[in-house]
């Protein structure tokens, strides 16, 4: 079924964002801006894993996550330890909300805002996907940059 293949995607790409926050040899060039990279590597890991927690959590698994969107990019000097922490639980969230949709779930009608035009679960689950490597490239170049 569709939904063993994005948990297997989705489990690559964060096991990925993992690593390059690992990668970090200097632990404040997390929380470091450029130029070229006015958003640092570890406000985008807090917001992929605040984002997939709202969405797939909170919105598709009933997991009861609040999300403080504005402290995703305003946090600074969290650890690598609790980032990494944070991604394993988000990857755990992932796994178990997947693992309970069905086919008939997929196929559902998914609306994010009122004026927005709608899309099936599935068609939306495969978007944050998108947006989570979209990030991941994103602190890819910034370690790259910076170190």
């Amino acid at each position: 079924m569709l939904t063993d293949s994005l948990i297997k995607l989705y489990k690559r790409e964060l096991n990925k964002l993992k690593d390059e926050i690992n990668l970090y040899k200097n632990e404040t060039n997390l929380w470091l801006t450029t130029e070229m990279t006015p958003n640092c590597a570890g406000n985008l890991c807090l917001h992929i894993v605040g984002n997939l927690n709202h969405f797939i959590g909170a919105e598709l698994g009933n997991t009861g996550y609040v999300r403080q969107r504005e402290l995703e990019f305003s946090l600074k000097d969290v650890s690598k330890k609790d980032l990494c922490f944070k991604i394993d639980e988000v990857v755990l969230v992932i796994e178990n909300t997947l693992k309970q949709l069905t086919e008939d779930d997929l196929n559902k009608e998914y609306k994010r805002r009122v004026f927005e035009d709608t899309m099936t679960v599935e068609f939306f689950v495969i978007h944050l996907l998108a947006h989570l490597t979209y990030h991941l490239g994103q602190i890819n170049y910034h370690r790259r940059l910076l170190e």
